[in-house]
């Protein structure tokens, strides 16, 4: 195995991905339901629940995306770091000997 085809990263966990997904597909589903708010009551200040509803959706499907950025890449780091720990391999070429 040459440098060039040493791996980059470790094998990857499940479950951080799963999360990831399910996390945004409530962040996409969620504003395709209009029918859960598609009506006028409970006003706030005034503004009809439906204007109010996507204005808060902004900021909490935000904080979905948020919480998925760190997620993923806080499993690219440790999957980086589990490459970085491994021993080094000896590549094909030092095997038989042929120098560059």
């Amino acid at each position: 195995m040459s440098t060039s085809d040493a791996p980059t990263r470790g094998p990857a966990r499940r479950l951080p991905y799963v999360v990831a997904g399910v996390l945004l597909a409530v962040a996409i589903v969620a504003p395709l339901l209009v029918p859960l708010y598609a009506r006028t009551d409970p006003r706030l200040y005034g503004m009809p629940f439906f204007y109010w509803y996507q204005i808060l959706s902004v900021f909490i499907e935000a904080l979905i995306l948020w919480a998925v950025y760190l997620i993923v890449t806080r499993e690219d780091t440790r999957r980086r770091a589990a490459v970085r720990d491994l021993p080094p391999t000896r590549s094909a070429d030092d095997a038989t000997g042929v120098t560059s």
